[in-house]
Formats: structure tokens, C-alpha cells, sequence
């Protein structure tokens, strides 16, 4: 059956047609670099200098051909050896000072293409797509560089421009321009249709992750139903997927798109999160703590993020509950030791969840849970590394010890709460933040006179 036979009932309608208004500057001229390893084959066909040369010709990409010869037997996407895959990747990309690193494996028949970022698994990471998506095609489609169907290539180039992380809001506006061009060819290209029902699941995820990079922000639901099609269309076909991690994938990615939807949309915002909680939670039964925990902690933290903003909109104390307990399960897998700066941040959101649920319970012990995961942010916000993150961090923790002082009519927790208000306001009055200065002041009045109030 023809590849894109079976694209047009997913996206016929929409894909092609692209909102007008919307302005792109192409003279920008940012080339983003991409470095394509040779490819764990066992045949010697230079596999990966072909696709560096058809990549080569793509707007907006600066690519390159690394041809180090080291064991890529970690490229297996086996639990045991992916911790190695991860760690050598990411030598690579901080060698060649690269943007996107094209990993590409041979299956038997077909080329498995892979693709890594120095941000993937940290707070940073804008990407939706995870080091385990896999974009599948025949070997044969490279014995003849020339001929390389255009549909693939262009694929490949949504992938590569998707994994992209963006830092800057001129590097954003490129990424959304070249997203939309792809999306375009992708609508209209027929070259791929002699290409096997077997890489349409595959196919399929891909397409919806290049949809979703370039709608994400965007409040027109018939773009997230158009992403939507899409992934569902890789549910239907999933006893074509050989590898249950892949399926994971989709059923991420469906949770993203929820997630998504749920942030920019105006209507039926409680049914997103609740679906965004669903398919994360699916997508965790295939990417397991015990054999996948980089993907496992991550999608803990989205889902704590999804639990959080559910709580917000209800108000229910078991979805904050929920949420503490999803950033304990990434606290788990993100560690001080490798990854430091991650660690902090979740230490950071730990203790502004127990602190809101210490103050709703009146519950003492979480208060002080609170305030020990603030205490552990600072392990690596320090005041000379941040001096005003680390003062909102004494803030936040003098705000709960005035919080059980007056509750407890407690001096001790009353006078400490004026040591960390004081902390926090001699870095605010020397970096003359006139605002935090007034409030901060407001508080320490209030500590004072409820300490009178006491003696």
C-alpha cells in the first residue's frame, strides 16, 4: 500500500493549509548544526555520509560527517546499554558543538535513525522527542543517494528540525519558518509511495511530532486534532511495531499533545489534563523505571506538572498529593550527583508543592519537608552563584517558619523566619529590586509585631 495513500485520511485537511498571518523572516540566515554518526552497520556502504549529503542540501542546516571509529553496540536501544549511548552522544555533541546528533542503526532490511541533544533529559529540553523515537526506513532507499525518495529526506529534516532546542526567541522564529516549508513539502509529496505498510506506525509518530513542534503554542483546536489523527493512526497500526518501546513513544507523545492542548486551549481543559495523565501514565508501562528511567523520570515530571495545573484548576488535594509523588519518582532518576542542576529545580518545585499542602493540612511535618527541599535547592543555587534566586529561596522558607510561628505561637520559628527574611532582603537592597524590597519589608513587620504580639 502506498505510504501516503494512508496519509490523506490523517491530515489531508488540514496539513497544507497554513495560517497566513503569520509572518517569518527568512533572511534570519541561522544555520543550526547537525553531525551524523556513521551508522552501526554490517555491511560497509558509508550509509551515514550519504544522509549527511542529502541532509546537506537542507535549508537552515549546517551538517557535518563523523566518522570516529569507537563500538556502537550500545545503538541496540537495550536497557543496559543505553546509559552508554547517552554518555558517548553527548561527547560527541560537546566536541563537534553540535545542535542535533543523527544516530543510525541497521535492522536486518531496514536503517533505524535516532536522535540526541545535549539538553534531552534536562529542565531545558523544548523538544518533544526522546532519544528512543525511532524513524524507520528501507537500507535500500541508500544504495543510491541520488535517487533518495524526497518524502524520507523531508521527514528526516522534520525530525532533525524538531529535536532542535531553541534558547532564543530569532532561533524559535527560524524553527517555526522551517517547520512550516517541511510541513508544506511533506502535505504535497508523493515520492515515498511505493514505501511498505510496515514503517507506517513509525511514519506516523514522526509526523505528529513535527506537527505538534510547529503548533504547540497555537490556540486553533483543529491542530491538535490534526496531531491527534495522526499518533492514533500509529495506535491502529501497533501490531506493526516489533519493539513496545516504540509504542511507549506514541502514547508519550499522544500525552503531550494533551498536555498541550490543555495550556492553550480555552474549552474542556479538565478533559485534556486528564487525558494527558492517562497516556503518560500508558506511556510509562512500555518506558519502565527499572529498564528506560531517563524517559520514566521525565515523563514523572511532565505528569507532576499536568497533576499541579489539574489541582489548580480544581482544587482537589489529591492531585497535589499526585504531584509531590511524580517528583519524587523523577527526584529518583535525576540525581544531585548527575544531574545537578535538574535535581535543584525539582528540589525548588518539591518545596513549593509541600509548602501549599503544609499550609492547606496544617500539617507541621510537611512544612518542614518544605522547607528541607528548599534547603536543598541551595545546595547548588548558591548566594554567589545566584544571588537573587537564592534570596527568593530564603524568602520562601522565612514565609513558612512565619507561617508555623503564627500557627504555633512559636518565638523560635518566628525569629527564624526574620533571619531568612533578613537574608533575603540585603540581597534585594543591594540589587535595588524596589518590589521584592517593599513586600519582603511588609513581612518582616509582620514577624515583628506577631513576635511582640508573643513576649
Amino acid at each position: 500500500m502506498g505510504l501516503f495513500n494512508k496519509l490523506a485520511n490523517g491530515f489531508k485537511t488540514g496539513l497544507a493549509i497554513l495560517p497566513k498571518e503569520e509572518s517569518f523572516d527568512a533572511s534570519l540566515n541561522i544555520n543550526f548544526k547537525i553531525v551524523v554518526v556513521e551508522f552501526s552497520d554490517f555491511v560497509e556502504s558509508h550509509n551515514g555520509k550519504k544522509l549527511a549529503n542529502i541532509l546537506g542540501n537542507k535549508e537552515g542546516l549546517n551538517v557535518s560527517y563523523f566518522d570516529k571509529h569507537f563500538s556502537k553496540t550500545f545503538l541496540n536501544l537495550e536497557s543496559r546499554s543505553l546509559f552508554d549511548l547517552i554518555d558517548k552522544g553527548q561527547e560527541i555533541l560537546e566536541k563537534t558543538n553540535s545542535d542535533v546528533l543523527v544516530w543510525g542503526y541497521r535492522e536486518d532490511d531496514r536503517i533505524r535513525l535516532n536522535f540526541q541533544t545535549s539538553l534531552q533529559y534536562e529542565k531545558e529540553d523544548t523538544s518533544f522527542i526522546s532519544l528512543l523515537d525511532s524513524l524507520y526506513f528501507p537500507a535500500s532507499a541508500l544504495s543510491d543517494e541520488s535517487v533518495f525518495p524526497l518524502a524520507i529526506s523531508n521527514l528526516i529534516y522534520g525530525a532533525i528540525v524538531s529535536s532542535l532546542n531553541i534558547t532564543n526567541k530569532e532561533q524559535k522564529i527560524q524553527k517555526h519558518y522551517l517547520l512550516k516549508k517541511i510541513i508544506t513539502k511533506l502535505s504535497s509529496d508523493n515520492s515515498a509511495k511505493t514505501l511498505s505498510i510496515d514503517y507506517l506506525p513509525y511514519i506516523m509518530n514522526f509526523l505528529g511530532i513535527i506537527y505538534l513542534s510547529y503548533c504547540r503554542d497555537r490556540k486553533d483546536v483543529k491542530d491538535y486534532k490534526i496531531v491527534n489523527n495522526l499518533l492514533k493512526t500509529a495506535i491502529k497500526h501497533q501490531d506493526l511495531i516489533k519493539n513496545p518501546i516504540h509504542l511507549g513513544c506514541v502514547y508519550y507523545h499522544i500525552a503531550q499533545l494533551n498536555d498541550c492542548a490543555a495550556l492553550n486551549l480555552s474549552k474542556n481543559v479538565i478533559s485534556y489534563y486528564k487525558n494527558a495523565v492517562s497516556y503518560y501514565q500508558q506511556a510509562q508501562k512500555y518506558l519502565s523505571k527499572y529498564n528506560y528511567p531517563y524517559d520514566y523520570g521525565y515523563i514523572s515530571y511532565k505528569l507532576s506538572h499536568v497533576f499541579y495545573n489539574y489541582w489548580r484548576q480544581k482544587d482537589e488535594g489529591q492531585t497535589l498529593r499526585d504531584a509531590i509523588f511524580q517528583l519524587r519518582e523523577a527526584e529518583k532518576v535525576f540525581t544531585f550527583a548527575l544531574f545537578p542542576d535538574f535535581w535543584s529545580n525539582i528540589q525548588g518545585e518539591l518545596g513549593q508543592m509541600l509548602g501549599i499542602l503544609g499550609g492547606s493540612t496544617k500539617n507541621d511535618d510537611i512544612s518542614n519537608l518544605a522547607i528541607t527541599s528548599f534547603k536543598n535547592q541551595q545546595k547548588v543555587i548558591s548566594e554567589k552563584r545566584n544571588p537573587l534566586l537564592w534570596a527568593s529561596i530564603q524568602e520562601r522558607i522565612g514565609d513558612i517558619h512565619y507561617r508555623l510561628g503564627k500557627n504555633n505561637d512559636s518565638h523560635a520559628m518566628l525569629e527564624d523566619a526574620l533571619e531568612y527574611f533578613h537574608d533575603a532582603l540585603y540581597i534585594y537592597d543591594n540589587i535595588s529590586n524596589n518590589e521584592d524590597t517593599k513586600r519582603l519589608t511588609t513581612s518582616i513587620a509582620k514577624a515583628s509585631q506577631m513576635l511582640s504580639y508573643l513576649e
